[in-house]
């Protein structure tokens, strides 16, 4: 499984799930595909924050 905190594992148009702002309490997991990387680091302790095809916005949880 590839780790979710490294933003050399996530690219434009891998299928990801991400938690979304309003889902960090309950954890609530949306399917998407990687439309840009937002986070400019190398890492991110909480996930790699991207923005979907659909246009939301979210840190990413797992890599599919």
């Amino acid at each position: 499984m590839l780790d979710n905190t490294k933003r050399v594992n996530i690219k434009h148009g891998d299928s990801v799930a991400i938690v979304l702002k309003q889902d960090q309490d309950t954890g609530h997991l949306t399917d998407g595909i990687v439309r840009d990387l937002l986070t400019k680091s190398p890492s991110h302790p909480h996930g790699i924050k991207v923005r979907l095809m659909s246009g939301e916005v979210g840190r990413v949880k797992e890599i599919y």
